[in-house]
């Protein structure tokens, strides 16, 4: 009898000011409530989003995979890499290239005190490595991932390319070889913008959805107006059927909503849990008054404060 695929789902980050009063209720950290205790209720998955930007503190790593494992057991997180081993120090101005990433051995030193803590706790289960758009296939771009992939070659490494140079059977074949995951992304096709893929180069399948926003792609005044999308379900379907044939070549299957503005990214992951399992969903009290079109496939949380969070002590 065939196996099942195991299909993981859940957001990128869980940490933004205006999750609170959508996702979260709000007051939520007056009564010392942490996000992640509601998170795992509904998801068995979050990708880390802040290791982009400033590397894990360590006590906070152990301090989230214990505050998810207390209401979710089968909980884990995949991290982004900081982004100082991936986008130039001026990749607003300037193209991203081996030539112009920078990292130090301050920065690799940090990036691992984080990981490790993460990996310690049993929750780490793949290590992000995201690219921008103008990081471009070029020999010189292909040997300096082969170093990173070794610098990083103890962590289950994902790689996410953005432009459509990388889509080729030379690239998955090294993938493979290397049994690293390729990133499988929605984004907006604009120019040489890679487009939908559902490439399994290793025992883990990698999506991430990043919303169809054209308008405010690179137009946007504020960095978040670009997440601000809700996928609709006919897109969704067709996402589902790609996460299914990825699943059936995967071990493990990591399915990442990153249209995080208003917590669009919780509807839509709870809407392709609905679509894959074929059963009603969780969702706070908050979503499901905030996008009532919820209701049709899910109920609402218990309270968080009556959960069993004996095991945080």
């Amino acid at each position: 009898m065939e196996v099942s695929p195991q299909i993981r789902i859940g957001t990128a980050g869980w940490s933004y000011k205006d999750w609170e009063g959508v996702f979260y209720p709000p007051g939520m950290q007056r009564r010392r409530e942490h996000p992640l205790e509601y998170l795992a209720q509904c998801f068995d998955l979050v990708e880390i989003n802040t290791s982009f930007y400033g590397h894990i503190k360590p006590e906070l790593a152990k301090v989230w995979a214990r505050k998810a494992f207390a209401v979710n057991r089968d909980f884990v997180f995949t991290a982004k890499l900081h982004r100082s081993f991936t986008h130039s120090p001026f990749a607003v101005m300037e193209p991203t290239s081996a030539a112009t990433i920078k990292p130090s051995d301050e920065d690799e030193m940090l990036a691992r005190e984080g990981l490790e803590a993460l990996a310690s706790e049993g929750k780490l289960a793949a290590l992000l490595i995201q690219f921008p758009v103008s990081y471009k296939n070029t020999s010189l771009n292909r040997e300096y991932l082969e170093v990173l992939l070794r610098q990083f070659i103890e962590y289950p490494c994902v790689v996410e390319v953005r432009h459509a140079s990388w889509d080729n059977p030379e690239t998955i074949r090294s993938f493979a070889q290397r049994n690293v995951a390729f990133c499988n992304i929605d984004q907006p096709v604009i120019g040489r913008s890679l487009e939908a893929t559902e490439h399994v180069t290793s025992a883990v399948g990698y999506v991430r959805l990043h919303g169809r926003n054209y308008d405010q792609w690179f137009e946007s005044e504020k960095r978040d107006d670009r997440y601000n999308y809700l996928y609709s379900e006919n897109e969704l379907t067709d996402w589902k059927d790609k996460i299914e044939r990825i699943a059936r070549k995967a071990e493990v299957t990591y399915v990442v909503a990153n249209n995080h503005f208003e917590a669009k990214a919780g509807v839509n992951a709870l809407q392709l849990k609905h679509m894959l399992t074929g059963q009603r969903v969780k969702a706070p009290e908050t979503l499901l008054q905030h996008y009532p079109e919820l209701k049709n496939f899910a109920d609402p949380l218990g309270d968080v404060s009556n959960s069993n969070l004996s095991l945080l002590a």
